[in-house]
């Protein structure tokens, strides 16, 4: 399986990259495509001491770089000649199975979106992490790719979260709810009640397991394996949750540095200490899987460390094994409203509106 790699795309390009390529090459057997400037991919291998190229890696040298500065919305077209574009391009013309990328997420979205093109029948694409829970995780979806939604795009986010849950979580039936203030199907805005009927008649269909509404407390909990939301409510979950991670790793640290007796308790736990960190960490998961785009995209995190970017790609890998995108192409007619709801007038000229604002 051969992964295409933005190698200069995050905060630690082209370093991250290219050792996480190597790792994934060595552990994970993939074969990677490293995309970006050839001299400085070269330099990082032969800092590490590698002469040459292993097998399993290539180089495409592409000149331009997408900075974090740069307008996402217009960066590939402008640059293209970039990292990110020509890894896109590469995967459109199936040069590779999967790209990853650390670098700017809306320069992703859009060129994933314009070059690699959604689904046909898909109206936006979709972040969908795996975020911690009290029962191993669950799919966040969306998370920032579409801030304003309407209610078919939080039913097609439901089936596509739910088919990701199901073959690379290993959920059977995944338990999908929509996030809201409340559990009753009342609460919430319009955008959330008119959603909630939508989820509730795809799951009397038996098409997802729609279980209601949850509360944010419940999902971290564990209430769901698919928490549906907008990309506005979905980011302040998200970074909500990594927040309360990193202060409660910090308050962990203190309180067993406190004095004698709690250093030899966290010495007795170290290794559970241990467990609980990787838990909450963002480099076990890797990345972000696109979601609604025609091939498999991985969003890594801008801060990704060379095992981050591994882990990355051995999510592109579980990404492509799956089937994910072979499910929503069958079950597409089952993710749309009928034209004249979704297709045309007021709700055609809102989608449009909102595409250009999110772009």
């Amino acid at each position: 399986m051969k992964i295409i790699v933005d190698a200069m795309g995050g905060d630690n390009a082209p370093q991250a990259p290219v050792r996480g390529a190597i790792q994934a090459i060595e552990e994970l057997g993939a074969e990677v495509v490293l995309v970006g400037r050839g001299e400085e991919i070269l330099s990082v291998l032969h800092a590490d001491g590698i002469a040459e190229l292993p097998t399993g890696l290539e180089i495409t040298h592409a000149d331009q770089v997408v900075e974090m500065c740069d307008n996402p919305a217009t960066a590939f077209k402008e640059k293209k000649d970039s990292s990110l574009t020509v890894g896109l391009t590469l995967l459109k013309e199936g040069v590779g199975d999967a790209f990853v990328s650390a670098g700017s997420t809306g320069a992703l979205l859009a060129g994933a979106t314009l070059l690699t093109k959604r689904i046909r029948g898909i109206r936006r694409a979709a972040l969908a992490p795996v975020v911690p829970t009290g029962e191993g995780g669950a799919v966040l979806i969306d998370c920032g790719a579409t801030a304003e939604c309407t209610p078919e795009f939080l039913l097609q986010f439901a089936f596509m979260g739910s088919y990701y849950a199901e073959r690379v979580l290993g959920r059977p039936e995944p338990k999908v709810g929509l996030l809201n203030i409340g559990a009753e199907p009342s609460k919430g805005g319009e955008l959330q009640q008119q959603a909630y009927a939508l989820l509730q008649k795809a799951g009397g269909e038996g098409r997802i397991n729609f279980v209601g509404n949850v509360e944010a407390r419940e999902a971290v909990g564990g209430a769901v394996d698919v928490i549906v939301s907008d990309g506005y409510s979905g980011n302040i979950f998200l970074k909500t949750m990594e927040g309360a991670g990193l202060f409660l790793g910090r308050e962990i640290k203190k309180l067993f540095l406190k004095n004698l007796k709690t250093k030899l308790a966290g010495l007795l736990v170290r290794k559970e200490l241990g467990e609980f960190k990787r838990m909450m960490s963002a480099d076990e998961v890797g990345g972000t899987a696109l979601l609604g785009i025609s091939r498999p995209v991985i969003k890594a995190h801008g801060s990704s460390d060379a095992y981050a970017m591994r882990n990355a790609i051995r999510q592109a890998m579980a990404f492509c094994k799956a089937g994910i995108i072979e499910d929503i192409v069958e079950n597409i007619a089952h993710m749309r409203l009928p034209v004249r709801a979704a297709g045309g007038g007021a709700n055609q000229d809102q989608g449009q509106q909102i595409e250009a604002k999110n772009y």
